[in-house]
């Protein structure tokens, strides 16, 4: 079985469930530091759904910069979106401020991606266009 990895879905994927943690936890598992646990604001936690988003976006926009199209509009988008991720990590008071621009823009700079790898006709031998 050949299984093909879409790296933008997970790219997409990765950044909704940071957004998610972020934007419905707090609201939801207020009552988790009764029982002991603390995974809002866990800086280890935080810092690890950032660094695998930063991974996995970084391969996927690169991947389709290189082999694909050769645009650098969905790596600038991308860039932006992690200037305003790291922004939210390190100014919490304006935590929701940065953290709306930031999904906005990785999540577009991944279907920006998607789209542009699967409309422009390539050589790459995964691609069947």
């Amino acid at each position: 079985m050949n299984l093909k990895t879409n790296w933008d879905g997970l790219g997409i994927i990765t950044s909704l469930a940071c957004a998610i943690h972020c934007a419905l936890l707090p609201m939801i598992a207020t009552s988790l530091p009764l029982f002991g646990i603390n995974i809002i604001h866990n800086n280890i936690f935080e810092w690890s759904m950032i660094a695998i988003a930063f991974g996995v976006g970084s391969y996927a926009l690169l991947h389709g910069h290189i082999r694909h199209h050769r645009s650098f509009a969905p790596i600038l988008m991308f860039s932006a979106g992690f200037v305003f991720l790291i922004a939210k990590q390190l100014f919490h008071q304006y935590e929701l401020y940065f953290l709306i621009p930031a999904v906005l823009l990785i999540v577009s700079a991944h279907y920006y991606n998607y789209r542009l790898c699967t409309r422009v006709k390539c050589t790459s031998p995964h691609h069947k266009h």
